[in-house]
């Protein structure tokens, strides 16, 4: 079973993280959460509480296909400054696993030197900040092992672009069919915005 790690900051951006769970999750992945707070309970940038399975201060945190990294300004500003979190995301880019981060999350990456050579995406309010990386505006880009996203709006494109990097082509298949995702992408124009 693929197993995936996600960063929990305080001030995350809660769709950003339970979205991109949920897809995992439902991909037959195993999630783990990872609190980078004092406590297991997470609180996000909507005052919604999450509940870690783990501390950054647990064994065993490399032991993973994957990291993510949800934004949120104040959860991404702490992921980026937080040398643990760095530390972390290093290892991942060194052991040529999956690195992935949306909207605000990115900059974390560039601090982590995880960006340079690769191209990358952010949210738009974050574009100055990634100055390592070719940048682009796509909802979600794969750079090698990298993948990032843009916001809230792009998590199940990146969460279902993360179960495809695992191998896992055909659950992300079926993922998008349950949530009526690829309905929704073929019908967009029916879509009010």
């Amino acid at each position: 079973m693929k197993k995936f790690l996600v960063l929990l900051a305080e001030g995350f951006e809660e769709t950003e993280a339970v979205t991109a769970i949920d897809v995992l999750r439902r991909g037959g992945v195993k999630v783990v959460l990872c609190s980078l707070a004092s406590t297991l309970l997470v609180e996000g940038s909507r005052g919604i509480v999450v509940k870690a399975d783990v501390s950054i201060d647990s064994d065993g945190l490399l032991d993973f296909d994957g990291i993510y990294l949800p934004g949120g300004v104040k959860g991404a500003t702490t992921l980026r400054d937080d040398e643990r979190a760095q530390k972390l995301i290093r290892s991942y880019k060194q052991n040529e696993r999956l690195v992935a981060a949306i909207c605000a999350a990115p900059i974390a990456l560039e601090r982590a030197g995880v960006l340079k050579g690769e191209t990358a995406t952010s949210n738009p309010d974050f574009k100055d900040h990634i100055k390592d990386a070719t940048y682009s505006e796509d909802p979600v880009v794969v750079s090698g092992k990298v993948i990032t996203s843009r916001a809230a709006g792009t998590t199940l494109p990146i969460g279902l672009e993360i179960l495809r990097q695992l191998g896992l082509e055909k659950e992300a298949e079926k993922v998008s069919h349950d949530m009526l995702f690829d309905f929704l992408m073929e019908n967009r124009e029916k879509v009010r915005s």
